[in-house]
């Protein structure tokens, strides 16, 4: 896997790593990744995929993640601050990072960009439409929740492996990530063990910080349930949920998208908590259909995708009209 070819704006007291894709000139879309994970989560090819659709792609990492600011100078919350969900001094709030997403499109010019957000990233582009509603074209979250303790909780089964802690050399690191993404990769779809390890092995030579993750993890908690926040979303949105997800379980799915306004829910059998290569033509089908719902010049459609037998909302044939062509998924 190529390095990223990284680039770096200030945003406030944050030093922020990104790269893009496309033609500037494009609509903007920001990509926003999730817990601990870098921008190179989003796969070279995912990107260079949205890009053909025709938008400008931007990808970066959230701060305390690879290349871009670090808090060390912040005790990372205790284990029992984060299984109490009261932390005494959260370094920042999912609301800090949504303005580090809205800040890094400053820096590049943007007003308005159609976001997609996954896991942890699903929570800042919620936080993001629903504060900052002008900068939010369309949304897209992907494995997301509302921060409710009712809904979208781990399975009992995956979540003690996170209550470890975290080796800090690369072998162990690379086999407790290995482990991890094998546990909540989605059982539906053939998994791609080569590309994921080549994935993992340049995060953790970018910099590996499972201080920073556990920061993240504090901003997800100190922010609390965002239900009624989300109310605040004006922008058209789709949420995408695995119904194999042990991580984030379907229910948080469900629960965002029944906080906002006019959302959509695409509920995928065989989907886990991870995006299979097989998946990305659709993927790339409802964004650019969830973009045209904005009424703002977006890219057209692409090639219509082929029909299939297996529950693939692909099978439900046009995605020029989202209101029509995308059902529920039960």
């Amino acid at each position: 896997m190529r390095p990223p070819e990284e680039s770096f704006c200030a945003v406030d007291e944050v030093t922020l790593c990104y790269e893009t894709f496309g033609r500037a000139e494009d609509p903007a879309l920001l990509l926003i990744m999730g817990l601990g994970m870098q921008m190179i989560a989003w796969d070279d090819d995912f990107c260079t995929g949205l890009a053909e659709r025709g938008f400008y792609v931007i990808r970066f990492d959230n701060r305390d993640t690879g290349h871009s600011t670090r808090f060390d100078q912040i005790p990372p919350p205790t284990l029992t601050e984060l299984t109490r969900r009261r932390l005494e001094h959260p370094a920042y709030t999912l609301s800090d990072m949504a303005r580090d997403a809205a800040g890094l499109l400053d820096q590049l010019e943007v007003d308005r960009a159609h976001v997609v957000g996954a896991s942890m990233g699903a929570m800042i582009g919620q936080v993001l439409a629903a504060e900052r509603t002008a900068r939010v074209l369309s949304l897209v979250s992907i494995m997301g929740s509302t921060g409710s303790r009712l809904s979208g909780q781990p399975s009992p089964r995956v979540l003690p492996i996170f209550l470890r802690p975290s080796p800090t050399d690369r072998k162990g690191y690379l086999e407790r990530a290995m482990k991890v993404f094998t546990m909540i990769r989605s059982p539906g779809y053939e998994a791609d063990p080569e590309r994921l390890r080549a994935m993992l092995e340049l995060s953790f030579d970018r910099g590996n910080s499972p201080a920073g993750t556990a920061r993240q993890l504090g901003a997800i908690v100190t922010s609390g349930d965002r239900k009624h926040a989300l109310a605040r979303i004006s922008a058209p949105t789709l949420v995408i949920h695995g119904m194999a997800d042990r991580l984030v379980r379907p229910s948080g799915g469900r629960a965002t998208a029944a906080a906002i306004p006019g959302a959509h829910l695409l509920l995928l059998s065989g989907m886990g908590h991870d995006l299979p290569r097989q998946l990305w033509p659709m993927l790339f089908d409802v964004i650019a259909a969830n973009a045209r719902r904005a009424g703002e010049p977006a890219p057209g459609s692409g090639p219509d995708p082929a029909p299939n037998s297996d529950g693939d909302p692909a099978a439900f044939g046009q995605l020029d009209e989202l209101d029509q062509d995308i059902p529920q998924l039960q």
